[in-house]
């Protein structure tokens, strides 16, 4: 319970640092906001944005270069990189929270030869940035967040997939986990729903003794599926080579291999003080998948030695008969938890990332409206458009789309200046090895094209939301300017 309670607190703090220091970039960007319409926005926010968001950055490549060694960390070291690196993102977002306010600026002063909707747009936008910029701000961290979890999710995927060791060969039905009394019960379940399939087995020793087969000038990778030696029958041989002409003899050992290696012999080396050994004769088969290299040894040999077996997996052969999903759960139904089910289909990638990443996406296309959705914050963006357009629906709907696009574009820019760094850097540490068997890293490949649909859906989606939406403004008083 203590040691629960402990990670529980060192997870609360390696993510609730950063979240505070990216939460504080929404005030910033309130503060930094210059209340008048035509103010502009003092240079030291700015400035000072810019220092802090390098810091972080130069945090994270910190970060990064320390954790980069494929070695073992310790735990605590492995924390204090990731919540520095961490840390570093959180400054990155803070500040940027003042370039919300400042990116409106640009745009309201450099909107002259943009069309009339457009134009208006960017100076309404700019003209109210005490209300604007904490909404951009907001789509910027939502938007930052997606962007960083997608890269962080295909950077793990990569990892998990090239270090994938398969349980066994490409559709195989594997079942497993059983007390060996229910053995038979549980081949009689797989004969009562699978009718007609054929059905091996691998076994191994009942009692705690056991032993190791020894080949020379043989040595399995560490990619195999297989320890040492497999012990089984006719059938098993045939399952575990995928060729139904490999010679079998109950008194030979198969070295089953990928290498070009000449094999006489293998040696059974018991366990105890002293081992025993037994030498009996083998031949060679080959295989062209190096996970499945092993040594097979057929069981009456085992049995001759004074071992006595039960079954360790049942095993549908996929050569003779592909099970379906839908036949596995009918199964998993008949033993009702007496044993295990396992169909072999290679590693199949989590999703459920992209769950949350939609829904960042999704608050960031919310926050997006909130800046520029509703009807003209003052009358005389209206004023303008009826008198340039005709009061014409088109008129107010491109105004409407145009505001609620460039909000959104801002955003989803600065969205995309933070996430990009923070998911690239921070795979570095959250793929730092804490374990003795963990393994060394792949290639990280940044999925650039995902990351410009996004910034190049949001603000389109925006603008159409915007275009849809659009209202009027209720305000129809007469422009003061054309007042006697």
């Amino acid at each position: 319970m203590i040691f629960e309670l402990t990670g529980l607190a060192i997870i609360a703090v390696i993510t609730g640092i950063p979240a505070l220091l990216a939460t504080a970039s929404v005030p910033f960007a309130v503060l930094s906001a210059p209340q008048e319409r035509h103010g502009r926005i003092r240079r030291r926010y700015v400035a000072g944005g810019f220092f802090v968001s390098f810091f972080g950055v130069w945090m994270m490549a910190f970060g990064a270069w320390a954790a980069r060694e494929d070695t073992r960390y310790g735990i605590i070291d492995w924390a204090t990189i990731t919540l520095g690196t961490l840390a570093g993102g959180g400054l990155l977002v803070f500040g940027l929270g003042p370039f919300a306010s400042w990116s409106l600026e640009i745009l309201g002063r450099y909107a002259e030869r943009l069309p009339l909707p457009v134009r208006l747009a960017a100076r309404d936008l700019a003209g109210r940035r005490a209300t604007t910029a904490p909404a951009i701000t907001l789509t910027m961290m939502a938007t930052a967040f997606g962007i960083a979890l997608t890269i962080i999710a295909v950077g793990f995927t990569a990892q998990l997939r090239a270090t994938y060791v398969p349980q066994a060969r490409p559709g195989t039905l594997l079942v497993g986990h059983f007390p060996a009394e229910h053995a038979g019960t549980v081949r009689a379940a797989i004969q009562r729903e699978l009718p007609g399939v054929p059905i091996t087995q691998s076994e191994i020793p009942a009692e705690d003794r056991s032993f190791d087969a020894h080949a020379e000038n043989v040595y399995l990778t560490e990619e195999s599926m297989y320890s040492s030696e497999v012990i089984g029958d006719e059938t098993l041989l045939r399952y575990l080579t995928g060729d139904r002409s490999t010679p079998y003899d109950e008194g030979t050992a198969v070295v089953i291999t990928a290498a070009d290696v000449k094999v006489d012999s293998v040696d059974l080396i018991g366990m105890g003080e002293p081992p025993k050994v037994k030498t009996i004769p083998a031949i060679v088969a080959r295989t062209a998948d190096p996970q499945m290299e092993t040594i097979f040894v057929p069981t009456k040999v085992v049995r001759d030695l004074g071992y006595r077996l039960e079954p360790d997996e049942l095993i549908v052969d996929p050569s003779l008969r592909r099970i379906s999903a839908g036949e596995q759960e009918r199964l998993d139904v008949r033993l009702d938890g007496v044993a295990d089910t396992y169909i072999e289909r290679g590693y199949e990638s989590s999703t459920g990332w992209m769950v949350v990443a939609a829904a960042a996406l999704l608050v960031a296309l919310g926050c997006a409206w909130a800046a520029g959705g509703g009807p003209a914050a003052s009358s005389r963006p209206g004023r303008v458009l009826r008198r340039a357009g005709g009061g014409s629906a088109a008129t107010f709907r491109w105004f409407g789309a145009s505001r609620t696009g460039l909000s959104a574009l801002c955003g989803t820019v600065l969205g995309a200046v933070a996430g990009c760094p923070i998911g690239m850097l921070l795979m570095w540490p959250l793929t730092a090895a804490t374990s003795w068997d963990s393994p060394p890293r792949v290639s990280f490949e940044t999925p650039w094209p995902a990351i410009a649909a996004v910034v190049v859906a949001l603000p389109v989606l925006a603008a159409a939301l915007g275009w849809l939406f659009a209202r009027e403004p209720a305000d129809r008083a007469p422009d003061p300017e054309k007042a006697p």
